[in-house]
């Protein structure tokens, strides 16, 4: 199994210089990503083969994590349950 975790310190930025094409070299089973930095619908990643998840931060362009995944989990949760830090977007437990 192969399992990658980058602190990409903003995805839309990182997109456009390869992240798509490392994604697929890599081919990792599991991909976590800290620091995406962005809101629902500020980006749409076509990632054939992958569920994926996002936690968006509520303040704009800070923190947030994704998680795509080859096997659907069994379950999906979204935070601590400690309200002060859930509004971050930093934990995907699955």
């Amino acid at each position: 199994m192969k399992f990658i975790s980058w602190n990409v310190n903003g995805i839309r930025a990182c997109v456009t210089k390869g992240f798509l094409d490392f994604f697929k070299e890599v081919d990792a089973d599991i991909f976590c990503l800290q620091e995406t930095k962005l809101q629902a619908g500020q980006i749409e990643l076509d990632l054939e083969g992958y569920h994926q998840y996002w936690n968006y931060a509520e303040k704009k362009g800070y923190s947030g994590t994704a998680i795509f995944t080859k096997k659907e989990p069994i379950s999906v949760s979204y935070g601590l349950g400690i309200e002060e830090h859930d509004k971050e977007g930093r934990v995907i437990t699955l």
